[in-house]
C-alpha cells in the first residue's frame, strides 16, 4: 500500500493511553510502550514477498527487514515470532524450514531469541517477523525530530527495489546480485547500537516508502531536507534497469505521493525516480551534528561496506519540505 492510501486508511485510529509514547499518528518506526520510568516496550512487524529465489537467503533479508524498525528506534531486539504465508501447492516444507532457518539466524544475531509464530496457507509466499525490543524511555529515536544544521547519514544504497525487480525478471547480473544480496541481508544493528555514542536528533530506516518518503515523514513544520543527489550511494546497474522500466509498483506509488512534497534544481529531477525506489532492508537515515557525522561514518565503513555517506542536512522550513540538488 502507497503512503498516501495508508495515511487515509488509519487517520482515525489514534492510540489513547498514556503510556503510548509513539504511536502512528507520526508514520514512526514502531511503537513504544512504556512500562516504568526504566523501561520501555517497542514492538513492530513487517513481511516481503520473496526477493530471491534461494529460500534460506530470502528467510535473513526479509527477517533483517523486520528488525530494522527497532534498530531505527534506537532499542534491543528481544523476542521475534514468525508471520508465514506458505505457498504449499509450488513448494516443500524443506524450503519452509530453510525460510525460518535464515530468519532465526538474523534474530540470533542480534542477541533476539524465535519465541514462536503464525502460518497459514497462501497463493502467495510471504515471510517476516513481529517483533519486540526494549528501550529506555529518554533514549527513543523519534523520525521526525531533526535538528536545524544537522546533516543526514545514510548507511545503505538505494536501488534495492529496482535490482530485486531485475532478479524476478531475471535481467541482473551476477556481481550486481550478491551485492546486492550481501547489502540486504546485512542488519543496521550495530550502526545503530554505535549510535549512542553521540547526537542524535532522528533517525528512520529506508524501506517501501523510499529515500525521499522516508525523509518526507522524518520533517516537521519547522525544518526541511536538503539532500545532495550526487552524495546519494546507488547500487550499481540501477540507473540502467530503470530506464528500461525495470520498477516495481511500489516505486511508481511513491513517485505520485510525492509530486508535491519536492523540489528539484539543476539536474536533480533525473533522480527521482531512483530516489523514490521502494527499498527492501534499506539502511539508517541519520540527523546528527556534522563532526560526529563525520567520525560515525569512519567508524562504520566496513559495517556498510563503505557505503555510509552524508547526503545533506536539515534547514528551517523552506516551500516544500524537502529540497534536491
Amino acid at each position: 500500500m502507497g503512503p498516501g492510501d495508508l495515511k487515509q486508511t488509519i487517520r482515525s485510529l489514534v492510540p489513547d493511553n498514556e503510556n503510548v509514547l509513539v504511536g502512528f499518528e507520526n508514520s514512526e518506526d514502531a511503537s513504544v510502550f512504556k512500562i516504568n520510568e526504566n523501561e520501555a516496550l517497542v514492538q513492530t512487524l513487517d513481511f516481503i514477498t520473496p526477493v530471491v529465489d534461494d529460500p534460506f537467503i530470502y528467510g535473513k533479508i526479509a527477517a533483517a527487514n523486520s528488525l530494522s524498525d527497532i534498530f531505527a528506534m534506537g532499542a534491543e531486539v528481544k523476542t521475534a515470532m514468525n508471520i508465514v504465508g506458505f505457498d504449499k501447492l509450488h513448494h516443500n516444507y524443506e524450503v519452509l524450514g530453510e525460510i525460518l532457518r535464515g530468519g532465526n539466524e538474523k534474530i540470533k544475531e542480534c542477541g533476539g531469541v524465535l519465541v514462536g509464530g503464525h502460518t497459514i496457507e497462501s497463493p502467495e509466499m510471504y515471510y517476516g517477523l513481529s517483533v519486540t525490543g526494549m528501550i529506555h524511555p529518554d533514549k527513543i529515536f523519534r523520525n521526525n525530530t531533526p535538528k536545524i544544521g544537522d546533516v543526514l547519514v545514510l548507511t545503505k544504497p538505494i536501488g534495492m527495489g529496482i535490482l530485486t525487480t531485475a532478479i524476478k525478471r531475471d535481467l541482473l547480473r551476477k556481481e550486481t546480485m550478491l551485492e546486492a544480496v550481501k547489502v540486504m541481508e546485512t542488519l543496521n544493528y550495530l550502526p545503530s547500537k554505535l549510535l549512542a555514542e553521540y547526537n542524535v536528533s532522528a533517525c528512520t530506516d529506508i524501506t517501501g516508502f523510499g529515500l525521499l518518503g522516508h525523509a518526507f515523514e522524518s520533517t516537521n513544520e519547522g525544518v526541511s531536507i536538503y539532500i545532495d543527489s550526487s552524495s546519494v550511494p546507488v547500487m550499481d546497474d540501477a540507473f540502467e534497469l530503470a530506464s528500461k522500466d525495470v520498477v516495481p509498483g511500489g516505486t511508481k506509488k511513491n513517485m505520485k505521493y510525492l509530486e508535491d512534497k519536492v523540489t528539484f534544481h539543476g539536474d536533480s529531477q533525473k533522480y527521482k525516480l531512483m530516489f523514490c525506489d521502494a527499498q527492501t532492508s534499506g539502511g539508517l537515515l541519520i540527523s546528527m551534528n556534522e563532526k560526529d557525522a563525520k567520525e560515525y561514518v569512519k567508524i562504520v565503513e566496513d559495517l556498510t561496506f563503505g557505503y555510509a555517506s552524508i547526503i545533506g542536512y536539515i534547514i528551517p522550513r523552506k516551500d516544500k519540505p524537502i529540497i534536491l540538488y
